[in-house]
């Protein structure tokens, strides 16, 4: 059904945000569930948390607050709301729980999963201890709250060596991201042991992929998320969190720039650089997809997925969350 002109209207302004990555004839598609959104989040008290990975008329239009992981989980303790929906994956919104436990947080789709949580179980993690006695164990927050109650600590992509140098210990155990276990070991003296888990997105980025960008486009900045083989690391002139590689746009300004993570991180930084020439060769995370409009309006008018943690893992995964968020 086609939005009426008074929706068109209210909604112009938003539009004009993302004009340059949405095209007019698909916006109409898009109003009337952002007109219905903004409703739904005044009346019910309500925020829209986005990761960089969401598409740009969920992160520019509806978004209270946007960010990666690290900044999400951060900024989740601070909203003054009764209910956060959480644009993203289901780690996200478990960690959001985790960190707001009397408020209620909706997931729009119980479907939208991450690769890299579904490669570790709790019990993964007592036969790692079991192999390596009193090695801390350092768990990527993209994982279960189930697996971060059998941690030590947790970390993010932006602040995976902070963590792990600040504990002291000659050797860590750094789970499930096998490449980010890489990346960290490269810039620190401490001996890191790795799982073998890989985020379906970044694992696909070649080496031969950036020097053939590099031929391609002379001159181009090549950015790189550390869930990214160290081959592909290596290669690229610069490699950080979402937060990082969107910094390094904003601080730097390259005129022209490809991004190796999440097609939609682009389109997102893009819209805030219109100077700045983006090459695309992304690949999509197909969990993040499934967050739309659509269903962030369902959860509003609905309730619809709440998310609960067994009282018994939430006690520790919190603490392990906690001790991250203190560094």
């Amino acid at each position: 059904m086609n939005p009426s002109s008074q929706v068109l209207a209210r909604t112009a302004p938003l539009y004009e945000r993302v004009r340059r990555v949405i095209p007019p004839f698909e916006w109409p598609d898009f109003a009337e569930d952002v007109d219905a959104i903004l409703d739904l989040k005044r009346r019910r008290n309500a925020v829209v948390l986005a990761h960089n990975y969401q598409t740009p008329e969920i992160f520019h239009c509806v978004a209270d607050v946007v960010g990666d992981s690290l900044a999400l989980a951060r900024k989740a303790m601070t909203v003054e709301a009764d209910i956060i929906v959480l644009a993203g994956v289901h780690f996200m919104a478990e960690t959001a729980k985790l960190l707001n436990p009397e408020k209620t947080v909706l997931i729009p789709d119980l479907a939208a999963g991450c690769s890299l949580a579904d490669s570790i179980t709790p019990e993964d993690i007592r036969l790692m201890r079991r192999r390596y006695p009193g090695v801390p164990v350092v768990t990527y927050v993209n994982t279960s709250a189930a697996v971060k109650a059998e941690s030590d600590i947790c970390c993010t992509s932006g602040n995976a060596r902070a963590v792990v140098e600040s504990l002291g210990v000659p050797r860590v155990i750094m789970l499930p991201d096998e490449f980010l276990a890489r990346n960290v070991a490269a810039e620190t003296d401490v001996k890191i042991i790795a799982w073998k888990g890989h985020c379906e997105v970044h694992e696909r980025f070649t080496a031969t992929e950036v020097r053939q960008l590099r031929e391609d486009h002379p001159g181009i900045v090549v950015l790189a998320h550390p869930e990214c083989p160290p081959e592909v690391v290596a290669e690229a002139d610069f490699s950080g969190s979402t937060a990082a590689l969107s910094q390094f746009v904003e601080t730097r300004k390259p005129p022209r720039v490809v991004l190796l993570t999440e097609c939609s991180m682009s389109d997102n930084v893009a819209v805030q650089h219109p100077d700045i020439d983006f090459i695309r060769p992304c690949n999509l995370c197909p969990h993040m997809k499934r967050i739309t409009l659509r269903n962030i309006r369902q959860a509003l008018e609905e309730t619809r997925h709440v998310v609960t943690i067994d009282p018994a893992v939430a006690g520790p995964a919190r603490q392990a969350v906690e001790r991250m968020m203190a560094i």
